[in-house]
């Protein structure tokens, strides 16, 4: 079975060259910033498995990779790139691999949480253009935090946020518990957050979960930090609340749109930190992905 990394940086094939073992199925490396679905066709001529990253595959470009068997997506958002379902028909199954980068994640959010609160991106953006802002930071000590959706990278932020004095409330869809963490209903967990932090997967049942009635809900002067996937959120509702200053901040490393085109509204509004969907990018985590995305295709190779 032969495979194909199709989308690979050169920092990511350094990774995988890393990683791989001698006994792996061969899998081709093809560095590439960006793969248009175009292309898809041809470069997978003659593979039967395909590591993806963050490749845009269209179901009709799809059905047009005669022989191709799996796609192993790097991370658990497939949903942001395929549709499973439509490929499932085509013959081609969709793996994707979960918990590889929890604790990366989980210290992105933070660090995105602590920039939103204290403003730290507004700061740096005055100060290089030569001014001196004093500004009033919200202070996180003793402050509540609430968690939307609870797996493995919420309980990592839960035990983050913990160990430094902050309440922590989740929801979730399923019962969970969990020492430290309050579950309560959404209603709940939206009134009492002064931070809501995003950790749900993107499924039809969850998109736009954090609606605009649901955005009223939120405590006045809430921030907002999503690590997850932008269609969680109604984008043109967060916004409004932007504006408006019912929403304090908005630290987002996910979008509706990736990448965010130039110009974008959310690149304009002074009370929003970005981060380019790069919060599970560290050495450690891409390590761990990489080695498990090699065991999928060598389980597979030896089905």
């Amino acid at each position: 079975m032969l495979g194909i990394f199709i989308d690979a940086t050169k920092e990511l094939a350094a990774v995988f060259q890393k990683v791989v073992q001698p006994d792996d199925p061969p899998v081709d490396l093809n560095i590439a910033a960006q793969v248009s679905p175009d292309e898809l066709p041809g470069l997978l001529a003659g593979y039967q498995v395909v590591l993806n990253d963050r490749t845009f595959m269209p179901t009709p470009q799809m059905q047009r990779c005669a022989g191709l068997r799996h796609v192993v997506f790097l991370g658990t958002g497939a949903r942001s790139y395929m549709h499973p379902e439509e490929l499932a028909a085509l013959g081609i199954t969709v793996h994707t691999i979960r918990g590889y980068g929890d604790t990366a994640v989980a210290e992105h959010a933070i660090a995105l949480m602590w920039a939103a609160a204290r403003g730290l991106a507004g700061m740096d953006r005055a100060i290089r253009a030569g001014s001196w802002p004093h500004t009033e930071g919200m202070q996180l000590t003793g402050k509540t935090i609430g968690l939307l959706g609870y797996g493995g990278i919420a309980a990592e932020v839960a035990r983050i946020a913990g160990g430094f004095g902050m309440r922590v409330l989740a929801w979730n869809r399923t019962l969970r518990s969990a020492p430290g963490v309050a579950f309560v209903d959404l209603a709940t967990l939206l009134a009492e957050s002064d931070v809501l932090s995003l950790h749900l997967l993107l499924t039809e049942e969850t998109r736009c979960i954090l609606s605009a009635g649901r955005i009223a809900q939120l405590r006045p002067g809430a921030i907002l930090v999503n690590t997850a996937r932008g269609a969680l959120v109604d984008e043109d509702a967060m916004v409004a609340a932007l504006r408006s200053g019912a929403l304090r901040h908005a630290a987002l490393d996910v979008f509706a749109a990736e990448p965010l085109p130039p110009g974008h509204v959310l690149t304009t509004l002074p009370n929003v930190t970005l981060s380019a969907h790069s919060a599970f990018r560290t050495p450690e985590a891409s390590e761990t992905l990489l080695r498990r995305a090699l065991d999928i295709a060598k389980r597979l190779a030896n089905e």
